[in-house]
């Protein structure tokens, strides 16, 4: 595991958009599993201006979302469709055939978007964000890992670290469904970016911490090739 902390987290976010960009350049059609939250916006607008300047082409880019939100409708603004439409989709030559996010509830969903997974040759590089308890995608601290896409009951400060994004903590969705560790661990790269000090804990935990699924992000350590991505706020426990 590699572990780089920046100076400010638009400069950590942007890396990570480098890194993405890269693994395009390398290989016209690779296979980016995508996160959602302000956290990556500056790696997607990096991306876009790369397009919009020539440098990356995402004409054979095939994508497939960590997460979504059961229940709720792909057109609303708090939607994980909505933001990826906002903040990438709509801004580039990716391909409608070639975007995937999770929907639905049932465990023949999450098993239908495994095999979509498995179909495109498995994620080149995962972009992945991290909760402030630890959790990756939608897998919530639990007593044993999830090996694939499924639905989640969301924990209480996760509903609150949310609510934010929707009218009321009452309106935030009680479910999703997500990608699982084992499909997050599948993926070939994995890039993990974490700003601001409430990310601190759950970043020290994430690297130095025991491997336990009660923090999903811990299992990242036996990856062969995880990048995670700080500002100094959220590496300050790293550097002490």
């Amino acid at each position: 595991m590699e572990f780089h902390v920046y100076e400010n987290a638009k400069a950590a976010c942007e890396a990570a958009g480098v890194l993405l960009a890269a693994q395009i350049t390398r290989k016209g059609d690779s296979v980016l599993g995508l996160a959602t939250g302000s956290t990556p916006i500056p790696a997607y607008a990096m991306l876009v201006s790369w397009y919009e300047r020539g440098v990356i082409d995402f004409d054979r880019v095939r994508t497939f979302n960590l997460d979504e939100y059961v229940g709720i409708d792909p057109q609303s603004p708090a939607s994980y469709h909505y933001f990826m439409h906002e903040h990438l989709f709509s801004k580039v030559n990716l391909r409608p055939e070639n975007v995937h996010l999770p929907s639905g509830q049932t465990a023949a969903d999450g098993r239908a978007y495994d095999e979509a997974i498995h179909a495109a040759g498995g994620i080149d590089i995962q972009l992945l964000g991290i909760g402030r308890n630890g959790h990756i995608g939608f897998n919530e601290p639990a007593g044993e890992f999830t090996y694939g896409t499924h639905t989640v009951t969301l924990t209480q400060s996760t509903i609150e670290a949310n609510a934010r994004f929707f009218a009321s903590p009452d309106d935030v969705p009680r479910q999703a469904i997500s990608m699982g560790i084992g499909n997050i661990m599948a993926a070939k790269c994995i890039v993990l970016v974490a700003t601001g000090s409430a990310k601190a804990d759950a970043v020290y935990r994430t690297i130095r911490g025991p491997i336990t699924p009660r923090v999903p992000a811990s299992i990242l350590q036996l990856h062969p090739c995880c990048v995670v991505l700080t500002d100094r706020e959220a590496g300050a426990l790293m550097m002490k």
